[in-house]
């Protein structure tokens, strides 16, 4: 049976599409709805075309991100006009603007409406590789930019789209969600700058405030604590005379990331995963309680803790409605617990920490004032009632003063800053000597404390020593138990990575390095000071699993060395983190070209049958050629990585056992692996042997000749592709499995020799 598993080996015909397009729009050169006209950018990026979304039959003019396989619309152009059939047009009209017309229908659904007309024969729209459409007028020496979509956002904000105010023209540029998936009408939720105070983004519904960034504190928006500089993104801010705004751009820019308000009122900034070909939440808002905008009221304070809602005043403020509170509803806030005592009466501030700016509609700003200089201006201000500092990037410079009610404070578990409270001199007087007690009893509890942690460093230091010791003999001698024949006296002369070099080459296992999740952990890409890029696999702290199958790896794969294996780099075991490094491969598995349709078929069947040889060089390397003999035990497409080149390189070896020189099999009882992968045999008494690869890798050739996975496989009777091959190849049939997108013509006397293969897979070659 095994050597029947070769048998479709079967040439075939590569097909190669080309088609052609152009990134803009001129006055003779529309696009036509009926004629499956489109745009695309210049770098291939973003297509613009008439598109239905959802279920409905609707027309709209959109943009969408050409790339990526699920069509995502980022932009639409007669959101509130669609056409009820194919008969649309966009194109440049006689005053030069930009349209959209139903038929022959001369009024336009949507137009520019630019006033300053142009000569028509002088414009035209071009799509840029940022997803901006833009409208050009004048000669080419004198081309300006007349209109762009980037000021009339829809419901996603793209990297280099600005939202903000315009001072000069007063053009607000914001997001309106759909109405729903299958209506790109404009929806009630919005996000959009907010001028009084602080300028600030709030999530609206309507007329009802759901959420809102904070303002700007010198390197971040104050209400987001995980917008560090570790982001995937790098944000700016512009306030000045002209304008005030935020935009975002991309810090890896091959990353596909997105913002978008959808009909939900939720905030959410996706990534696109190609591995899992999907849009990944990267962080979404609100997401939390305290989140939601004002939920304590007038000088309110939101604060989780334990995961149980919790509102309590600010300091010097009790609730106005004791009553309600008691009753968890502190919707009408706090009020002054001595109204009056606040101006000229040995008033002070009251610090608190980890906080969010409060919002008011009167704040002031001095940023050539420091903090101690801020606390004197807001103390000599008695509508003064509270200030913080205006840029924390510079070390707690500028100055905030608010005047006027403090609404929607709340208390990060991480980030937020240091703000202060105006209060009156009973309240100081209290937290002084709250502060004071608490003083003495740290005094106290520093002393008896070091003591105990003098003597906890002690033992640590002698246990870290031992460990140590006990951990470089370990890797100076990887040995195994019963079965797993490692001579003791080997050792490995694999190089140690320091954990501080690989967290810093992963940008701290960032998920924009994430390449995918493996049986016992996930697989990260990096970048080596030298520039070296490698692929790191972190096995999972939280699993009892893999330290078997990470000692056998580490010791296994640096002994072996193959064109067609994964190369080792390295290594990290420090703390408790357990990492392989190895050689980055810059097209992944082999299952992510097989299964995929088109992938597949631009590969063609020469690149194919190159991949099955390389394969099949890596385990007669394994079985016959290597010093030891290796059985894999695992083989299977996603295990089969490929590089720059589309060369076949044979990787994890967790699963993997040396065999003696003159051992054929042996039984285990404990069966690792895939099932759909594995021998009857070992699958169901635990015998293992050459046979056993040599069957994982007839189903990968199945898998590579039919494009489908074996174990998805259900058809008619058969539960996997393997029993379906073996029915066609009873009834002489067996060449109808092979995939009809590949059709070049048979080479007889390879196939000849796929065919007459049994159990060794040499005679492929």
């Amino acid at each position: 049976m095994y050597g029947v598993l070769f048998l479709l080996l079967i040439p075939f015909l590569d097909l190669t599409r080309f088609c052609t397009s152009t990134d803009t729009i001129s006055l003779n050169q529309p696009i036509r709805d009926n004629h499956g006209d489109k745009l695309v950018s210049s770098g291939e990026f973003f297509a613009l075309g008439f598109f239905s979304p959802g279920n409905s039959n609707k027309r709209y003019i959109g943009i969408w991100y050409n790339k990526v396989q699920e069509q995502t619309i980022v932009w639409v152009a007669n959101r509130d006009n669609p056409i009820n059939d194919t008969s649309g047009v966009l194109s440049i009209d006689k005053t030069g603007n930009l349209v959209v017309h139903n038929g022959n229908d001369s009024f336009p659904l949507w137009s520019t409406n630019v006033s300053e007309a142009a000569p028509a024969s002088t414009c035209s729209a071009q799509l840029l590789d940022s997803g901006n459409l833009v409208l050009l007028q004048g000669d080419d020496d004198k081309r300006v930019v007349a209109w762009q979509g980037f000021d009339y956002p829809t419901d996603t904000m793209l990297p280099f789209m600005k939202i903000g105010m315009d001072r000069r023209t007063g053009l607000n540029r914001f997001l309106t969600a759909w109405k729903s998936p299958d209506d790109p009408g404009i929806g009630d939720c919005s996000i959009k700058m907010d001028l009084s105070g602080s300028p600030q983004l709030f999530l609206s519904k309507g007329s009802v405030r759901l959420w809102r960034t904070g303002p700007w504190n010198g390197f971040k928006l104050s209400g987001i604590p995980e917008m560090t500089s570790k982001f995937i993104f790098n944000a700016s801010y512009i306030d000045n005379h002209d304008e005030v705004s935020m935009l975002y751009g991309l810090l890896n820019t091959s990353i596909f990331s997105r913002l978008v308000v959808n009909e939900s009122g939720i905030v959410q900034r996706l990534t696109w995963f190609e591995g899992d070909r999907r849009w990944v939440e990267f962080w979404s808002v609100p997401k939390d309680r305290c989140d939601s905008y004002d939920t304590c009221g007038s000088y309110g304070n939101c604060n989780l803790r334990d995961e149980e809602f919790k509102c309590t005043c600010l300091p010097g403020f009790e609730p106005k409605v004791a009553r309600d509170w008691s009753l968890r509803d502190a919707s009408d806030g706090c009020v002054r617990k001595r109204e009056g005592q606040v101006c000229g009466n040995g008033e002070g501030f009251v610090p608190m920490t980890r906080s969010s700016i409060p919002y008011t509609s009167v704040t002031r700003v001095n940023m050539s004032l420091s903090l101690k200089g801020c606390e004197e201006v807001c103390l000599k201000n008695c509508s003064c009632s509270g200030y913080t500092s205006a840029n924390q990037s510079g070390r707690g410079s500028g100055c905030v003063t608010w005047h006027g009610e403090l609404m929607d404070t709340r208390v990060f578990s991480n980030g937020g800053q240091d703000i202060y409270i105006r209060v009156d001199a009973v309240e100081l007087a209290q937290y002084s000597k709250s502060k004071g007690n608490h003083g003495k009893k740290l005094k106290v509890a520093i002393v008896v404390v070091s003591v105990a942690v003098v003597s906890f460093l002690i033992i640590l230091a002698y246990w870290f020593v031992m460990k140590k010791r006990k951990g470089k003999r370990g890797m100076g001698n990887l040995s195994f138990s019963e079965n797993e024949l490692v001579e003791s006296e080997t050792s490995t002369d694999l190089p140690f990575f320091d954990l501080s070099t690989i967290v810093a080459a992963t940008d701290n296992f960032s998920s924009a390095n994430r390449l995918g999740q493996g049986g016992f952990g996930t697989v990260y890409k990096g970048r080596l000071h030298n520039g070296q890029e490698i692929a790191v696999k972190r096995l999972s702290k939280n699993s009892g699993q893999g330290i078997k199958e990470f000692k056998n790896e580490v010791t296994l794969i640096a002994k072996l060395q193959h064109r067609n294996l994964v190369k080792l780099v390295g290594c990290c075991i420090q703390q408790e983190e357990k990492m392989l490094i190895y050689e980055y491969l810059p097209n992944k598995s082999l299952d992510s070209f097989i299964f995929d349709e088109a992938k597949r078929s631009s590969m063609g069947w020469e690149k194919l049958f190159d991949i099955i040889l390389g394969i099949t060089r890596g385990m007669l390397y394994l079985h016959q050629d290597s010093r030891l003999r290796i059985i894999h035990r695992d083989l299977k497409a996603s295990n089969v990585l490929l590089d720059a080149a589309m060369n076949p390189k044979i990787s994890d070896f967790g699963m993997a056992r040396i065999f003696g020189g003159d051992q054929i099999e042996a039984n285990t009882n404990r069966v690792v692996g895939t099932y759909g992968y594995m021998s009857p045999e070992y699958a169901m008494e635990g015998l293992f042997s050459i046979k056993s690869d040599i069957f994982s890798f007839g189903v990968v050739v199945l898998e590579i000749i039919c494009g489908r996975k074996n174990s998805s496989y259900n058809q008619e009777n058969f539960q996997n592709l393997i029993g379906h091959v073996w029915d066609l190849w009873r009834k002489g049939e067996s060449l109808d499995i092979v995939d009809s997108s590949l059709e070049r013509k048979v080479n007889v006397e390879r196939a000849r020799n796929c065919c007459r293969s049994k159990v060794d897979v040499r005679t492929i070659i």
